[in-house]
């Protein structure tokens, strides 16, 4: 691999390259639809071209990552992405007309959609290349140029990235840029025109701290434990199945992937075995297994042990994958853990791996009770037949995005936005809405060819005071 790409770049070096980015923007700062369309058919057949090497890279990252699973949540929802934002590109970039007041007529108003400048993205290890180029997306087609900061945890995928984005894109319009923690810390500190980062809300709270020094404005795709509520009337053993679907699909290393799960207090148990049963029918074995994922790195593998024994030495039940892992391998057998403490680690930090809680509740109300005495998550998943259930959670709670009878399905719809609220993020994008979120409305108002208000002027006297009459409607006291 080239020196220039495997060296962490000096703070100087990305603040040379933001500078030239900004002065091409100047150059050019409206492409047409014509070049925005070009952008992303070069990222369209890019992703096409080195789709393999993508997933061979990822999976050497992880330790092993199921290559299915690299197609279905990498490959497919980008090159989705690419073609949705394509196709709409023309109907997104056009003005929209405006009421004008009669007070002003015959002015006309418009809102033209222009780009924002450079977007510097910092994007997670848990999907490298979705979680970087999807933001990308929304970016080019909005018309704006951008700088990329890849984590640290998935290295040769950032290197990859690095040099897949130079050769379909000059520096000054899309740069990969790579490096360590520090580096990322001073990446946020750059004064972008807009920042977009998706990551933890820890590390959320850092960036726009950083951010804020520059006044440029955010984009936090964070996370938090997202709940699945289970109907009472709903089949239970079907639940199971879908939610041990999500849950398990890369070892729960999914910013929206069900955290724990609010059952109601006679189901909970058959719930649980259900979840630990159908994680065996999908992953007969833990070892040699290509199809399920390794956890990205020994600290959070130590991390997910460490709060399994937490739970398990304070009174809860843990049901455990039959098939131990066995050797240096860093796997986390699927776990569920049926009525864990909920003061401990378990049910206060972001799980992030294949551990499920099982929470037993009082009905319906008892889960939204459940979920508003804590920090609204970035998705919820409700499992009911019953439209007056589903209204009531809907009604009820407040979260980033939900999906009804199933889980994460909400995140892949490209015409839907896609982002969190409070402690699980700030602003949405995907489609439409990533067009608009890195994108500036302007306010266009035309004068038409006769302006009322400007004879409007002073020296104010009895003209004044009948025009006032005649648009307020009443007289104004002297």
């Amino acid at each position: 691999m080239d020196q220039a790409i495997t060296t962490a770049p000096a703070e100087q070096t990305m603040r040379d390259l933001l500078a030239r980015q900004k002065a091409a923007f100047l150059q050019d700062m409206v492409p047409s639809a014509a070049e925005r369309r070009a952008n992303l058919t070069k990222l369209e057949t890019c992703i096409k071209a080195h789709a393999d090497l993508i997933a061979e890279t990822i999976s050497a990252d992880f330790g092993n990552r199921s290559r299915a699973e690299s197609a279905l949540s990498e490959i497919m929802p980008t090159l989705a992405g690419i073609r949705f934002a394509r196709s709409k590109l023309g109907r997104w970039m056009r003005s929209s007309r405006r009421a004008v007041h009669m007070n002003f007529k015959p002015a006309t108003n418009r809102v033209e959609y222009v780009p924002v400048g450079v977007v510097g993205v910092v994007s997670p290890w848990n999907y490298p290349i979705y979680l970087t180029l999807g933001p990308l997306i929304d970016i080019l087609a909005a018309g704006n140029r951008c700088m990329i900061k890849p984590s640290e945890l998935t290295p040769a995928t950032g290197a990859l990235l690095a040099k897949l984005m130079a050769d379909i894109f000059p520096p000054e319009l899309v740069s990969v840029v790579q490096g360590d923690v520090a580096v990322g810390r001073a990446f946020c500190t750059l004064p972008f025109d807009h920042l977009v980062f998706t990551g933890s809300t820890n590390v959320g709270r850092d960036v726009m701290r950083a951010a804020a020094e520059n006044l440029v404005p955010v984009t936090l795709e964070l996370g938090g434990k997202s709940p699945v509520i289970l109907g009472e009337e709903y089949d239970v053993a079907k639940a199971a199945a879908s939610v041990a679907v999500g849950k398990f699909f890369n070892a729960g290393q999914t910013c929206v992937s069900p955290d724990y799960a609010l059952i109601p207090k006679e189901k909970a148990e058959a719930f649980a075995q259900g979840v630990l049963d159908n994680a065996v029918a999908m992953y007969p074995t833990i070892n040699n297994n290509p199809d399920y994922t390794a956890i990205v790195s020994d600290r959070h593998h130590a991390r997910l042990t460490e709060l399994v024994a937490e739970a398990e030495a304070a009174g809860a039940t843990v049901l455990r994958h039959p098939d131990k892992p066995v050797g240096n391998i860093r796997h986390f057998p699927p776990t569920v853990v049926l009525d864990p403490p909920l003061d401990g680690r378990l049910m206060r930090d972001e799980i992030f791996g294949p551990v499920l809680p099982v929470v037993r509740t009082e009905g319906t109300q008892g889960a939204i009770d459940f979920v508003n005495a804590r920090p609204r998550p970035l998705a919820l998943y409700i499992y009911t037949k019953d439209n007056i259930t589903e209204r009531q959670v809907l009604d009820h709670t407040i979260s980033g995005g939900v999906t009804v009878n199933g889980t994460m399905m909400h995140v892949a719809q490209d015409d839907m936005p896609f982002g969190g609220v409070g402690a699980s993020g700030i602003g949405a994008y995907h489609g439409y809405d990533g067009f608009l979120r890195f994108s500036h409305a302007r306010a266009v108002h035309k004068v038409g060819f006769f302006s009322g208000i400007e004879f409007l002027k002073p020296p104010y006297g009895t003209k004044m005071r009948l025009a006032l009459k005649a648009m307020l409607g009443f007289d104004l006291k002297k």
